[in-house]
């Protein structure tokens, strides 16, 4: 993927954790704040038990993103099968941008129930009980398990990397790209749930992962245009030689 490429999805992540994650994991931040910090811990206890929190979340992003990413290598086996895969992925990402914007419910039906299963409710009790720094980690670890629509938007993109280091650079880029937000939280939760102000963002985010999707299936087009080219000319190649 090209520096341009990478700086979009960083924007979009971004935009998204505003939009997006503050709606979504914002109820979660202030449950695990209340139950597990202490209001008499030191502001940098606290900041590092958020923090850690974070981290763990990035390194299950991470490690999804090598996993796509792998996965992508797998079928992406010639470049016929990586441009039909890019162009799949871009049309997923148009139903998931569209799905962001209210527009559809593509990413209902893609969501699925795991986080109300046995084992992570009660992994998640067991870790809330917990006060220690490296709860907080293993908690983060948890969450970025939990099945998300605006993962998937990046996991789509791992995929198309048909790299498992380049998956995993993309989820890590949008876990750190999340970081900022809900580490503050707390102290502009009024100003982020605010109806208005999240639409506009999401809007603006959701624009850009349709406009994303479309410029992948662009590139997927062209590949398999040239690969056609270069068919056609070895073909005619081949002809010579036996004639």
């Amino acid at each position: 993927m090209t520096e341009i490429d990478y700086l979009a999805l960083v924007t979009i992540a971004f935009l998204g954790s505003v939009g997006h994650c503050s709606g979504m994991c914002g109820g979660f931040v202030i449950a695990y704040t209340s139950a597990k910090i202490s209001p008499k811990w030191r502001k940098t206890y606290q900041s590092l038990a958020h923090l850690l929190y974070s981290f763990g979340r990035v390194s299950s992003y991470t490690f999804l993103g090598f996993l796509f990413g792998f996965l992508g290598s797998v079928i992406a086996v010639s470049m016929t099968t990586k441009g039909v895969l890019f162009i799949f992925l871009g049309f997923l990402m148009v139903l998931m941008g569209l799905s962001l914007m209210g527009k559809i419910k593509f990413l209902h039906f893609l969501e699925s129930s795991i986080a109300q299963t046995s084992i992570f409710k009660n992994s998640f009790k067991k870790i809330f009980q917990k006060e220690s720094l490296g709860s907080f980690y293993l908690l983060g670890v948890l969450n970025g398990f939990i099945p998300c629509g605006f993962v998937y938007i990046f996991l789509a993109g791992a995929v198309a990397t048909a790299s498992p280091f380049e998956g995993a650079l993309i989820m890590f880029l949008f876990g750190l790209s999340t970081i900022p937000v809900l580490f503050s939280l707390g102290f502009v939760v009024s100003f982020l749930k605010s109806g208005k102000f999240r639409t506009v963002i999401m809007n603006i985010a959701s624009i850009m992962v349709i406009i994303f999707g479309l410029f992948m299936i662009f590139k997927a087009s062209m590949l398999l245009s040239g690969n056609m080219k270069m068919k056609g000319m070895d073909n005619e190649i081949m002809e010579k030689i036996v004639h």
